[in-house]
Order: structure tokens, then sequence, then C-alpha cells
């Protein structure tokens, strides 16, 4: 029976998946699964990615991981949505082009769907993320999600956290390691195969030989056992997405005690775009770009113009990848999770999701009996369905622009660096807006409302003309778009700003409010 389980890599992935696998197969008891996670001291945590998408509240809900903690001890702050600016038009000839995509799903009426009518005009000349949800003015004021007596994870608005990386794979190292992970620092030297061409054991350098039922991959980028040792290919879709490269620092505020953004910034430049975040007590800022159309130098100098004066005494971190997967993540005994399978790039913050989600499918498809085959199999599958649809998600923020000043913004237009399944969508998306039948629900991170929040936020254009005369609801449509901007008004005035809710929580924690007796 496979009970025991060696992840080998710690970081967020390695972690993440640790502490999800204890609390699910039962770490801590006699008939649950035996973990050990062995991770080396000489190999520093990748530490860059500081964004999340919003199940990372369940994750961190399921694990048992306190809210406040998390706030407290990873520097995490709340995150919103992302800010877009500068992706739709030339910046030279539209310096004010940005859309918002929020966390909040879309405002719907008892009877309606309130889309149709924005399409027609009913709202007046209202972005869709402001016409359908209070998040977008929220935002723009620097205001938190919640208030200090909202229960853990929970909250009137929807979000996920920025956070310092190295410090959250230490917080949730603490919480598998109450749940009866154990943990081993040592540098894994060698692999050792079996007959049948599985993972035999491990050898570290100070432990030895190190053996269990089922090994996961959380090596980061060198893919030690799926890649390197069991020889899974790697997939590149640089064809579609152009980024490889990243240059990143680490900025202090200009003030104490200045607004805390609460979400993320990501503005198009030459030849990628930059993420700018805020945590309690620094920004972190990065560019993303491809090699094909920025050197180097050409980036850190991007980056800095960008930061000004307070990037001057600071020195950049360059990073590398490839857009692209593995499709076969879960070999014989052994599952690759996190970057070690694949890594599309940090726009929409979808690397920790994967993992996320591979840690859940890895515990529901648990191999108790031995036989990993079927459970295998079925992993890859789904695993290739969300690597595909996420990388048409991502290449769809590039796609839809108008933007001619640079080649990498003619380039990314250009039809053949789209997938039939994207232009087919949008082909589609012409006559009719995203519903949720365009969504597979068992392999999507991003639903109808992501879609519509990026295609309207760029302008796309659906004519649904022919229908107009059929959609029987004006007056309602038009009564909840005033009920939704008098809402945003009032949320103005009732929730904090995020830096006072985030400082209220560092100092004191949740208060939830008591549940009245009955």
């Amino acid at each position: 029976m496979s009970k025991s389980v060696l992840i080998v890599g710690g970081g967020t992935a390695g972690w993440i998946t640790a502490a999800y696998m204890a609390r699910m197969l039962a770490a801590d008891t006699p008939g649950g699964v035996s973990i050990t996670l062995v991770e080396s001291d000489e190999i520093g945590i990748l530490g860059v990615g500081e964004g999340t998408f919003p199940i990372i509240r369940k994750t961190m809900s399921r694990i048992g991981l306190d809210e406040s903690e998390l706030i407290r001890d990873a520097d995490a702050t709340f995150k919103q949505g992302i800010r877009f600016n500068h992706w739709k038009k030339n910046p030279a000839e539209c310096p004010d082009d940005t859309y918002f995509h929020p966390f909040q799903v879309a405002s719907q009426h008892t009877d309606m769907d309130l889309l149709p009518y924005w399409l027609l005009g009913v709202a007046g000349e209202v972005p869709w993320a402001e016409a359908c949800t209070v998040q977008e003015r929220v935002v723009e004021s620097s205001l938190a999600p919640k208030l200090i007596t909202h229960s853990n994870y929970n909250a009137p608005l929807n979000y996920a956290y920025h956070f310092d990386a190295s410090k959250l794979a230490e917080v949730v190292r603490k919480r598998a390691t109450s749940m009866g992970v154990r943990r081993l620092i040592d540098t894994v030297e060698d692999v050792k195969l079996d007959e049948q061409g599985a993972i035999a054991s491990v050898i570290g350098r100070t432990h030895g030989e190190l053996t269990a039922d089922l090994y996961i991959d959380c090596t980061g980028f060198r893919a030690r056992l799926i890649g390197e040792t069991l020889g899974s290919e790697f997939t590149s879709y640089r064809d579609q997405l152009f980024c490889n490269r990243a240059v990143a620092l680490q900025v202090p505020y200009e003030q104490p005690g200045c607004p805390i953004p609460s979400c993320t910034y990501a503005t198009a430049q030459e030849a990628g775009w930059t993420w700018d975040i805020g945590l309690h007590n620094r920004r972190g800022i990065g560019y993303v770009y491809s090699s094909d159309h920025c050197s180097d130098d050409e980036a850190a100098a991007t980056l800095k113009r960008y930061i000004g004066p307070a990037a001057d005494n600071l020195t950049p971190r360059q990073l590398a990848f490839e857009a692209g997967f593995r499709k076969i993540q879960w070999h014989k005994n052994c599952v690759g999770i996190g970057l070690s399978v694949g890594f599309i790039e940090p726009l929409e913050a979808t690397g920790i999701s994967f993992a996320e989600v591979a840690a859940l499918m890895l515990c529901n498809l648990f191999p108790w009996s031995g036989d990993t085959e079927l459970s295998a199999k079925q992993f890859n599958a789904a695993m290739t369905k969300r690597f595909e649809h996420v990388i048409d998600f991502i290449k769809l923020h590039y796609y839809l622009s108008e933007r001619t000043d640079t080649a990498f913004w003619r380039e990314n237009r250009a039809p053949e660096t789209a997938s039939d399944n994207l232009k087919n969508k949008l082909e589609q998306w012409r006559h009719r807006p995203p519903s949720f039948l365009d969504i597979d629900a068992s392999h999507d991170i991003f639903d109808e409302n992501s879609w519509q929040y990026i295609l309207y936020g760029m302008d796309f254009k659906t004519d649904i003309s022919a229908r107009a005369d059929a959609l029987r609801f004006y007056d309602d449509a038009r009564q909840e778009f005033e009920n939704i901007r008098k809402q945003s008004e009032n949320a103005m005035n009732a929730v904090p700003t995020h830096r006072d809710l985030v400082s209220e929580v560092v100092t004191n924690g949740f208060r939830p409010k008591a549940k009245a007796r009955a």
C-alpha cells in the first residue's frame, strides 16, 4: 500500500503540498500517510512570485492556518484584482489607458444577466468592471475587502493575497510539521531507479538512501526527479507566450504609513510588462519580458526607469523561465508539482494555483492500493487541460492589444501566435458574451467572469443588437446598475483603508463577532 511519501524540495509548492496532504491524508494518525520533506539549505527559494489567486484562501483554510498568522508572519496583504495599464493602446496616443480585473463576481439580478444590458449601453459609458461590481472603486481608494470583525477567510468582497514568498514557505512549513510532516535538511545527490523504471530511492548527502512509496518532485525548474531522472518531456509554448525573463527589485515605501494598494499593478512596457505590488513595508516590483525583443541590460534600465530614484542603489535580480509544461506530470511512482512541471508567466498569478490544484487532485487520486497507473492517467489529462486553458487566457491579454509601437506587441497580435481554440472562442464571442457554457468547471482556473473582465477591459466588441428587442428587463437593469453605484459609494465608508486593516491584524488579529444565540 502506498502510505509513505517523500517530497523532494521545499519552497512554496513543496510546503503547500506537504501541508495539504498532511491535512487530507491524516499524516498525524497511525492509519494515515507518512510524509517526509527533504530540502537543501544550499538551494534558495525562488522567492519572487508574490501574488495569488482567490483559491489560496480555501487552501489556507483547509490546512488550518489562521489568517491573522498568515498576514502577520508572511507580510501578506490583500489582493482584490489586477489593474492593467497601457495594454490596449499605444501609450503615446492614449496615456490614460487602463482597465481592472476584479476578483468579485459580476452582480446578478434575480431574473437576468446584466452583461447584455451593459453591452447595449444601459449602464452608460462605464467600464464593465465598474458597472457590475463595487470592487473597482474600493480598490481605487486603497480600501480593504473586509472588516476586522470578519472571520478567517470570509469577506463581502473576493480577494487573494500578496506576500513575501520566502516567509510564506516558512509559515506553511510550521503548519505542516505541526501536522506530522517530517522535515530533513539534505542535498539530494542521486536518484536510483528500479527494474521497472520507477524511483527506488533518492540519495542524500547527509542522510543517505531515502525511500518511499510515492515521490513528489518540488525541485523547481531543475525538475530533478520528473525531468532529469524520469525524462518527462517539457513542451514549450513560447510561440504563443513570448516572455521568458524577469528582473525584480524590492523597493521600500517612500514614506512610512503611505497607502498600500489592494491590487497588483500590471503595466505594459515595450517588450513585456512590470508588476508592482505592496507588502507591509515594501513594494515588490519586476519586469517580465521577452529576450527576443529586449536585452537584460535594457530590461534592468526599464525597471529602474519605472521605479525612479528609489532604485538607484538597488541591485536587480535576474530570472529566466520558459512558458510551457510537461504533459506527463505523474509517471509511475513520481508526481511533479510546481515549477518542476511547468510555468506560464507571472501574469494573473497562476503559479501557486497550479500547485494547489495538483495537491488537491493528488489527495483525491492517492494510490492507497499501490496501483498508480489509472490515477496518473487521470491526473496528467486534467493538468494538461488546465495548463492549456490558462495559456489561452494569458494569451488573450496580449492578443487583443491594439498596440503597434514595438515589435513585441505587433507580433503578439499575429493570428499564428494564438491557439485555434482561443481564436474560435473569440469568433463565437463576437455575437454573444462568454458564459458558463464556455467554461470547463473541472479544468478551468478562470471562470466566465474573468474572461469577460479581460475581453471588455480590452474593448472587445460583442454585437448583440440582433437580440436587443428580446431582452425584457431594461428598467430592472438600469435600476441594478444604479444600485451598484450606490453600493460603491456606501462601501467607501464601510471598510477601512487597506493599510489600517493590515496594521490592526498584525497587532491584534481578526476579532470575529460572536454569533447570536438562538
